[in-house]
């Protein structure tokens, strides 16, 4: 997520379902467990997000080139996902056997406007090395990248004005970053030896907040793994934290009728791993611990409770070595 100087803390008494303690799931949310509630649940968070630039037909792709390197096969695209502009992408394949899992790689912000999907092949400082593009397919799996809107080849609009621009038209700009995600891993299934895989959505800060929201949104995600992103809003509210994130975070009305850890309890009871720093200033421990003492709860109503995990660990805002072995482990899990 991008950082910038946090504003004083104001004063706060709620934002949306609960306090700064997480009472039973099944009470705070009637709709779990529920598939057609669940459902409404979903399409109420797709109405805040807004209208879609959503396409008449299913989406489209167009190969540029393929390369190879010493971890992957890797191939560049051009997406029709929207019906404003191209979307590039990478799409990474294993060298020498057919994928057994597809990753939707979620990029971080940082105000890196330059790098988007790239950070998949390159790494960027708050990421451990390799890079994940080096990693993953060396497990199996096959990888999927997109320049969000503002990023890599994209980068030719502020961020900042369109975010203004589309709140003006009624829109907002994390609507359609999500929607583009989303489309993007449509297309992905409906590609050669990619259509029945098991699908995990990964990432680190804005890269964390879009891996929970397209898992919370689609129930063809398999898994969800987050870094250093999850917490309450109504923690982030009481410290003045929330001012840290970009203006791309903030969703109109939002916390009128959902909580953080509403949105990840869409994701149950699919497997959820969410690691975050115990230093790190987008993710305070009473925000952190409100997530995991909701999440536990909705997990265990739904006799799934061991695919809820939320670690801690001695860091700030970045990837650990140790950070990284419980990410790979999860990831084992799928396609072992």
């Amino acid at each position: 997520a991008r950082q910038r100087t946090a504003a004083p803390a104001p004063a706060v008494e709620r934002c949306g379902a609960g306090a700064l303690t997480a009472p039973g799931a099944m009470a705070m949310w009637p709709w779990l467990g529920d598939p057609l509630a669940t459902a409404q649940r979903r399409a109420d968070l797709w109405r805040l997000l807004g209208p879609r630039p959503a396409l008449p037909a299913p989406p489209q792709g167009e190969l540029l080139r393929r390369e190879s390197t010493d971890a992957c096969r890797v191939e560049h695209w051009s997406l029709k996902l929207n019906n404003v502009e191209p979307v590039p992408a990478l799409l990474l394949r294993p060298l020498d056997a057919p994928p057994r899992g597809l990753v939707l790689y979620c990029h971080a912000h940082g105000n890196r406007f330059a790098m988007g999907k790239d950070e998949l092949l390159l790494g960027r400082p708050a990421l451990l090395s390799p890079a994940y593009g080096e990693v993953l397919p060396a497990m199996g799996y096959a990888v999927l990248a997109i320049d969000h809107w503002c990023f890599g080849e994209r980068n030719r609009n502020s961020e900042r004005a369109m975010a203004k621009r589309l709140l003006w038209e009624g829109k907002t700009l994390w609507g359609y970053r999500v929607h583009d995600s989303l489309t993007a891993l449509d297309w992905a299934l409906a590609q050669p030896g990619l259509a029945n895989l098991p699908v995990t959505a990964l990432g680190l800060s804005m890269g964390s907040t879009m891996a929970v929201w397209c898992a919370a949104l689609n129930e063809r995600i398999t898994q969800c793994i987050d870094l250093c992103c999850l917490a309450e809003y109504e923690a982030l509210l009481a410290n003045g934290n929330f001012d840290l994130h970009g203006e791309y975070f903030f969703v109109p009305g939002l916390c009128a009728e959902f909580t953080a850890a509403e949105i990840s309890a869409l994701i149950a009871p699919r497997a959820h791993l969410s690691c975050f720093g115990r230093d790190d200033p987008l993710t305070p421990p009473t925000g952190a611990r409100m997530i995991d003492e909701s999440m536990q709860q909705a997990y265990a109503a739904l006799k799934a409770p061991e695919n809820w995990r939320q670690i801690a660990f001695d860091c700030g805002h970045q990837e650990t070595a140790a950070m990284r072995t419980h990410v790979l482990n999860r990831l084992r899990r799928v396609v072992a």
